[in-house]
């Protein structure tokens, strides 16, 4: 690995296009890296990942309201649609519209935390669908995998976004054109106006996750997947984009992030060097925001230690900085309070998904969010007596730059009526790789099988995973096999106003 300093240049500096940011990463994408085995293995277990919650969300309203943009643009030679049968195709971005916002709706697919966060899964469903429509096979879709979450990996290590109240899509923008860039083989100059035209079209603000958050989260990534799609077939038309876009004197980072005195430092592997970052991330057994995975087992723990949860006055969460302001009471969000909050406000709120998981001892992508259960009496008399407090010894173990070291959890301290107090900590989820129970394939294909039940057959189950599995050997033609498609009885039409499409 080697670290990229990155800072504004003055126009008449005149940066060369060799020492960008931009460049570094479309070399890296262009270069001719040997695959690592235990990356391809990852790879595999991210698409029966990203199946698995899709499917689960095949009939949510946003997901509705994407696929039947989609179809709206049918294409002979295009890609498939998540749920629909193989056949029916439509033009690949609007596939990575589609199935990027079936991916994200449940907030139920991988993450990876550093500087700034990430859910790094976010990149297949566009490389995948311009893989089918392009004709590749199993080994390119791995390769453009793979520089989409080595991009996206390093730029959340290297830059915050958060800081500034930057949405973090504006890391997957270039993350997605990167690995579009090494799926079809394109040159560096392609590949490094790509990722800047990228970047340019989907920075927007975090008040997407602030107050009462809307659909638009599960849809923001689509987006920019979708934006990343038509940037690079721009580029490989010849067109070019602003420059340079990292370091550029009105650029992102000087009037968008830190301005024209920060230097960032963004590791990126040498050229030809193996790219495994992929393996540094890790995927969610609980459907919720990443940094409640871990309080949610705590919380599931607790269950069975406190017989009578009415006896409780008060329980704070002393945990990082990150999870204190974003889902914690920091956030000074009075939604996160309300039992009439929207399911995207109530995944954003721990205290929330910790009530909620210490009464029940239990998780579930559908009952722990409807209108009665956060409703509740009880839940709501609990959920109340919940505060989140920064601690610094969370907030270092959070930042800390060694994997096997870094935390997402906390300590959790009961107060009960009687003065007693019960205290536990955890620093991370269950399934996380330094967890109790570490996801692997074994887990990727139970969590699969769980969210599918009832929605696709049996027969149509064992598809799909014996394709999957065979990824590396996938000829284009069975690129197509990659998709899921579900029982005729799921199939429920939702009736809305008119449209544009």
């Amino acid at each position: 690995m080697r670290n990229i300093i990155v800072k504004v240049h003055p126009s008449k500096a005149n940066l060369k296009k060799k020492e960008q940011l931009a460049w570094k990463i479309a070399e890296i994408s262009s270069d001719k890296a040997k695959l690592n085995k235990d990356a391809i293995e990852m790879v595999i277990n991210r698409i029966i990942d990203n199946a698995s919650v899709a499917i689960a969300s095949y009939n949510r309203k946003p997901v509705v309201s994407a696929r039947q943009m989609a179809l709206a643009h049918p294409r002979k030679n295009g890609a498939n649609v998540f749920g629909l049968n193989s056949k029916v195709k439509v033009d690949c971005e609007w596939a990575a519209w589609a199935n990027g916002t079936a991916v994200r709706e449940l907030d139920y697919h991988d993450t990876f935390l550093a500087a700034d966060y990430s859910h790094p899964g976010d990149n297949i469903p566009a490389i995948l669908a311009v893989a089918q429509q392009k004709g590749c096979n199993g080994l390119d879709l791995i390769r453009g995998i793979l520089t989409g979450y080595e991009v996206q990996v390093n730029l959340v290590k290297g830059i915050c976004l958060h800081k500034h109240k930057i949405d973090h899509i504006a890391h997957l923008g270039p993350s997605v054109a990167a690995g579009l860039g090494s799926l079809l083989k394109l040159n560096t100059e392609t590949i490094y106006q790509s990722v800047q035209q990228a970047l340019h079209t989907t920075i927007s603000t975090r008040q997407s996750r602030k107050g009462e958050i809307s659909s638009w989260k599960a849809f923001a990534p689509a987006h920019a997947g979708k934006l990343a799609v038509e940037a690079v077939d721009r580029c490989m038309r010849g067109e070019g984009a602003p420059s340079p876009i990292y370091e550029g004197e009105d650029s992102v980072i000087a009037y968008v992030l830190s301005g024209p005195g920060k230097k960032y430092i963004v590791p990126l592997p040498k050229v030809n060097e193996p790219k495994k970052a992929i393996l540094e991330t890790y995927t969610k057994e609980h459907s919720a925001e990443y940094q409640s995975q871990a309080l949610i087992d705590l919380a599931r723990s607790l269950n069975k230690k406190i017989k009578n949860l009415n006896n409780i006055k008060k329980i704070t969460i002393e945990t990082s900085h990150h999870t204190h302001y974003v889902i914690g009471t920091g956030a000074n969000d009075p939604q996160k309070m309300d039992p009439y909050a929207s399911r995207e406000t109530l995944d954003h709120s721990i205290m929330y998904i910790f009530a909620v998981a210490l009464e029940d001892g239990a998780w579930h992508h559908v009952k722990s969010y409807t209108p009665q259960r956060a409703r509740r009496k009880s839940t709501v008399e609990l959920w109340r007596k919940i505060v989140t407090k920064e601690s610094k010894k969370w907030t270092n173990k959070y930042h800390n730059r060694d994997p096997k070291k870094k935390c997402f959890g906390g300590k959790v301290i009961v107060k009960m009526k009687n003065g007693s107090t019960i205290s536990e900590e955890i620093n991370v989820a269950d399934a996380h790789p330094a967890g109790k129970r570490p996801f692997g394939r074994k887990e990727y294909i139970n969590k699969f099988k769980v969210l599918t039940d009832n929605i696709i057959s049996k027969k149509e189950s064992q598809r799909f995973l014996k394709c999957v599995q065979n990824l590396r050997k996938l000829k284009p033609k069975d690129l197509k096999g990659l998709n899921v498609e579900i029982l005729p009885k799921m199939r429920t039409r939702i009736k809305y106003g008119k449209s544009i499409f």
